[in-house]
């Protein structure tokens, strides 16, 4: 049976709320969630329905055998985040003390075919902060500085928009950057890329990435900030998300899986059947009441699932569903590595050498050879778990034939070639791999809006924030996007 947060006491309604109705929203991740609050605020009655045990969706919280807690991977939230650090606000959510807020840092040690790196940005007024982390940039020649700080203030005084889409690996390559494997595109821009789109730079869309730098490097000097959790991925948005929605009139469901969504011809509403699951999973759970095989009736209603299930959803509208078919989707690998409590790195977030085994394994090196490790975060300066290290794998590559031990023994090796010195068995490893974590961010994409072209039906996801690659922000946006439609609507 379906896990629900019981509507609070009546809260006052705005114009535009009192004219929306009901409002169901069909997914507890970011997105579906950003539009409850968005909502609820508004004093709209809403249900949001999640048919797994936890809120979150991509970004969720996972409960290990011990008791403890980690994430299904290590999101990284930056400064330029507006709209996710407005709504943590308005629920509750102290970003001041969820986040770990640092100027960004980047730190690669090297190793016997790469200097160490460093880009750091001072805390002076923007842009000048920018230009003085560039120019100062350690394990780039001065050529390299010079040219970095050329292509942003290029991209900049063509106000951040490209005359036609293309790969960032071409865009690169025709600013200047560098060809394939230099040093100024292997240590800033393809890692950048990769992080940001969870594409590799020769696939990805130039123009995403573009909107990515103006928001974050060539916005503010707060924008460029890393925002590196502090806590679990649930406590610092969906969970005080869903108290707030439930504070608001509203309710949100978990373990409840919609079925189907269909229109009543003759009064307009929608009709959300659903089915409730894991009764033994969720304490004080009870059936989502009014569903018994006749579905419940919304006013209006928002789909913001994953893609796969958005197609499901949408089939009675194939034209509205026919992109969500039509995505492609792309990994990202989490290991975790729990070391006695004294082991820690020696900053909270430190790059290695790998790209996942993918362009490097292309490159012709061997697959026994080829680094993996992209980014290892320390969780004991960031969450308070001493000696817990997270690795993070982006995209297709080799380390997706990895299982948790072999990917963790080889990681190891990685991380003490890079420190330049030996660490101890780990004592337990656990490997959360989301096969479908983002949509490939191709070029020149068609992205749906949040209107559609059946009144009432409403869309929400990263997907669906066009101009923005499959990020905790996109998602937000777009549940923002999507419920403010509705209250003007």
């Amino acid at each position: 049976m379906g896990h629900r947060l019981n509507p609070g006491p009546n809260h006052s309604q705005t114009p535009g709320a009192q004219a929306a109705g009901r409002v169901a929203i069909v997914g507890g991740g970011w997105a579906g969630l950003a539009a409850g609050v968005e909502l609820a605020a508004a004093g709209v009655p809403v249900v949001v329905f999640e048919a797994a045990r936890s809120l979150g969706g991509r970004a969720r919280s996972v409960d290990r055998a011990d008791g403890s807690r980690l994430d299904n991977g290590q999101h990284i939230l930056l400064g330029a985040y507006s709209e996710t650090l407005r709504l943590m606000q308005r629920v509750g959510a102290d970003p001041e003390r969820l986040l770990h807020r640092q100027a960004l840092d980047l730190r690669y040690p090297g190793s016997a075919s790469a200097a160490p790196f460093r880009l750091h940005l001072p805390r002076l007024p923007a842009p000048l902060h920018l230009a003085v982390g560039l120019l100062a940039a350690e394990g780039l020649t001065f050529a390299d500085r010079l040219a970095a700080v050329r292509f942003m203030r290029s991209l900049q005084t063509r106000a951040w928009t490209l005359p036609a889409d293309e790969s960032v690996a071409a865009l690169l390559e025709r600013e200047g950057q560098g060809k394939r494997g230099s040093r100024l595109r292997r240590r800033l821009w393809e890692p950048l890329c990769l992080s940001a789109l969870n594409t590799p730079a020769c696939e990805a869309s130039a123009q995403v990435f573009v909107n990515v730098l103006r928001d974050s490097l060539g916005g503010t000097r707060a924008a460029t900030d890393l925002l590196l959790p502090a806590a679990d991925l649930g406590r610092i948005f969906p969970e005080p998300a869903a108290a707030f929605i439930a504070a608001h009139r509203g309710e949100v469901r978990v373990s409840t899986r919609v079925s189907s969504i269909e229109v009543d011809d003759s009064s307009g509403a929608f009709i959300v059947r659903s089915t409730a699951a894991g009764a033994a999973d969720a304490g004080g759970a009870h059936a989502a009441a009014g569903d018994d095989g006749g579905g419940e009736r919304f006013a209006q209603i928002i789909v913001a699932t994953a893609a796969p299930a958005a197609a499901r959803l949408l089939a009675p509208w194939p034209a509205i569903a026919a992109p969500f078919s039509a995505l492609t989707h792309a990994p990202i690998g989490t290991l975790y590595l729990g070391y006695p409590p004294d082991v820690r790195l020696p900053f909270p977030m430190l790059g290695l050498d790998g790209e996942g085994g993918g362009a490097a394994a292309l490159a012709g090196q061997p697959a026994d050879q080829t680094p993996l490790g992209q980014w290892v975060f320390d969780r004991g300066q960031l969450c308070a778990t001493p000696g817990v290290l997270s690795f993070v794998l982006s995209g297709s590559g080799a380390w997706e034939a990895f299982d948790a031990a072999a990917l963790g023994q080889r990681l190891q090796r990685e991380l003490e070639t890079a420190l330049g010195e030996r660490l101890p068995p780990p004592l337990w490893r656990q490997l959360i791999s989301e096969r479908r974590a983002t949509f490939d961010c191709l070029p020149g994409m068609a992205r749906p809006a949040c209107r559609t072209a059946q009144h009432g039906l409403w869309l929400a996801g990263d997907f669906v924030c066009a101009g923005y690659p499959a990020t905790l922000e996109g998602a937000v946006r777009s549940g923002v996007a999507a419920a403010r439609a509705i209250l003007t609507d």
